[in-house]
């Protein structure tokens, strides 16, 4: 088959089909080698593997990766071989590498995502310790840093998350995706982050347990920023803030994922099983820069309460003790006022909130009503005396009217809010007091009730007074009837 029995012979053609028509296209490359599979060694020994390998790589730097789910008809060990030629290649782009591990992942991993729950692998990877194998290979080939996000997106992270709870995946393997996770976690939805619980041991619905160390690791990475910004004393501040903002998730990302917990305990409050104690480890994980207003941990608290109302107080209070009233907005703050589901007391510090920035408001309002017209408005003729200036200052005297009416308005509704918080402190009183009564007063008032009672004759007549005038009553009724012996 080779030249020296004859020119143009099948080793000749096979070489010039190979270089013309199989290494040149990677799609070909790839039918090649996963031909190759089948023929091991042979086909180890004759090179043919290598060549399609290293054809393969050498593709992955074009413009045009559509050819990457072309990959996923490999096996395991081909693909381990190709993704280490990829990346030992110094043209081969970050995106390009993480592109092909997305694609190979999706279609190899059944399951991997909801789109493709039912739709079959088109990868020959069967068993679970395949899989389990695959799942690993994919983790540790996953970049270090946070990249752009573009490619390996936190959508896409959660659900291998999700596939490695269902794989039973190694601590290790989890522990590295949750790392990688937290570092997109802003952009999760709650739909990504609500994993069923698959171990037979846990009593909720969904793993909180993930969530809380997830959301910790993304916490870390601040704490992490900012003792590398405090321990470079030799760099300049300029290079110490772009360190910071590098390594550190700026403020919209912390308000984002505040979000996303507080969304994700409005959906998990619901479950009968969650502890109180795991719902406020969970709401108490965020710091408070990360929730501008507290209505959605608000929203979760009361979510949670509706549908455990066995709680005892102890526990009530400490689930209201995650809000923080003070940033509660106005919505809020009424709807808590009427809540009939929150302690007395949690009300009562709502409505002392609600005071508090109303006189708050009130004192703005009248500093600047008091404040002088003179420093807004100078006088621009020094020598005008103070009477014409103030006949000229019109305007000025409108708009204090103006204000002193506004600082009245806000008087009124200030006295109507410390006018419920009495009222409602009397009905506190009152049902202390009523409480008192039941528990204690019970047999004492029995007690003196029945000391008090007036005695009463053993006859049950009544006093010995209305016995006599009964008895001159009936005697006159004797001697007015005729007829009767002994009366005449």
């Amino acid at each position: 088959m080779t030249e020296e029995h004859s020119e143009d012979n099948l080793a000749a053609r096979t070489e010039a089909y190979l270089s013309q028509s199989v290494l040149r296209h990677p799609g070909e490359a790839t039918k090649a080698l996963k031909s190759c599979e089948e023929l091991l060694p042979h086909a180890e020994e004759l090179g043919i593997a290598a060549r399609c390998v290293d054809a393969i790589a050498a593709r992955s730097s074009a413009t045009s990766l559509s050819w990457f789910g072309d990959l996923a008809v490999l096996g395991l060990h081909m693909y381990k071989r190709v993704m280490a030629a990829m990346a030992a290649r110094k043209d081969v782009r970050t995106e390009a590498l993480e592109g092909c591990l997305v694609s190979y992942a999706k279609a190899t991993l059944p399951g991997l995502s909801r789109s493709m729950r039912w739709r079959r692998a088109s990868a020959p990877v069967s068993s679970e310790v395949e899989q389990r194998d695959l799942l690993e290979v994919v983790v540790a080939s996953l970049p270090a840093d946070k990249g752009s996000g573009s490619v390996v997106t936190a959508k896409f992270l959660f659900a291998l998350l999700r596939t490695a709870h269902i794989l039973r995946a190694s601590d290790a393997a989890r522990a590295a995706i949750e790392r990688k996770a937290a570092t997109q976690l802003e952009q999760a939805t709650v739909e990504d982050v609500l994993i069923p619980s698959y171990s037979g041991a846990a009593e909720t619905l969904y793993d909180v347990d993930y969530v809380e160390r997830v959301a910790r690791h993304f916490l870390a990475e601040e704490e992490v920023g900012e003792d590398e910004a405090s321990s470079s004393a030799a760099i300049t501040e300029e290079e110490a803030a772009a360190r910071t903002t590098a390594s550190r998730p700026s403020a919209v990302a912390m308000v984002q994922v505040g979000k996303l917990v507080d969304n994700y305990l409005a959906d998990l409050a619901s479950d009968a099983n969650l502890k109180p104690t795991k719902f406020c480890e969970l709401a108490l994980a965020m710091p408070d820069h990360a929730r501008i207003y507290d209505d959605g941990v608000y929203r979760a608290v009361d979510i949670y309460l509706k549908a455990h109302p066995r709680l005892t107080a102890e526990e009530r209070d400490r689930v209201c003790g995650v809000v923080d009233c003070r940033k509660l907005t106005v919505e809020a703050c009424t709807h808590a006022a009427q809540n009939e589901r929150l302690l007395l007391r949690a009300v009562l510090q709502v409505l002392f909130s609600e005071q508090l920035q109303l006189r708050r408001a009130i004192t703005g309002t009248l500093l600047a009503s008091t404040a002088s017209p003179r420093a807004r408005h100078p006088n621009p003729h020094p020598q005008r005396p103070a009477a014409a200036v103030r006949h000229a200052a019109g305007p000025s005297e409108a708009w204090r009217t103006t204000t002193v009416q506004e600082s009245q308005t806000l008087q009124v509704d200030m006295d109507g809010m410390r006018s419920r918080v009495q009222g409602l402190e009397r009905e506190c009183s009152s049902m202390r007091r009523a409480i008192k009564k039941i528990d204690g007063g019970g047999v004492a008032s029995k007690a003196a009730a029945a000391r008090t009672r007036p005695p009463r004759r053993a006859g049950g007549r009544g006093t010995g007074a209305s016995s006599a005038r009964r008895c001159a009553t009936r005697r006159r009724a004797t001697r007015s009837c005729p007829g009767r012996p002994g009366w005449g």
